[in-house]
């Protein structure tokens, strides 16, 4: 639609709009949480999917120290352990924010588009004589 300024009233199929339609005529404009609530689940699995692997770490690296004293790179091995831990559980955590913020949206968005559809309620009585 390069060019042409859309209306609100086109895209309802209101007076004044495109005769037999044009992009969503008669359709309501509304939102879906589904995208949202989907992407909230998948940030959601993928901080449980992290859940384990503190306690594989620490499985993997059982004994590994022991007889091994004095090899410094055995000690440089824990510390980049404890630095991998630390990361996992910061992603983890991140991943339930992230979570609770994706299903926010979807709920505001919901809201607003109740918000909207209430708001034109007075004008539709007002200009097509039935409250739609």
């Amino acid at each position: 639609m390069s060019g042409t300024r859309l209306r609100l009233v086109d895209l309802a199929g209101g007076a004044g709009g495109p005769a037999g339609g044009g992009p969503g005529a008669g359709d309501e404009l509304r939102h879906s949480g589904g995208a949202w609530l989907r992407a909230a689940g998948g940030a959601q699995e993928m901080g449980a999917h992290l859940g384990p692997v503190r306690g594989e770490l620490a499985a993997a690296h059982e004994g590994v120290l022991a007889g091994t004293a004095g090899l410094n790179s055995l000690a440089e091995l824990g510390a980049v352990r404890e630095s991998w831990v630390r990361r996992v559980e910061s992603a983890r955590h991140e991943c339930g924010a992230l979570a609770g913020s994706l299903r926010a949206v979807a709920r505001a968005q919901g809201e607003t588009n109740e918000s909207v559809r209430s708001s034109f309620s007075p004008v539709a009585r007002l200009t097509h004589g039935v409250e739609r």
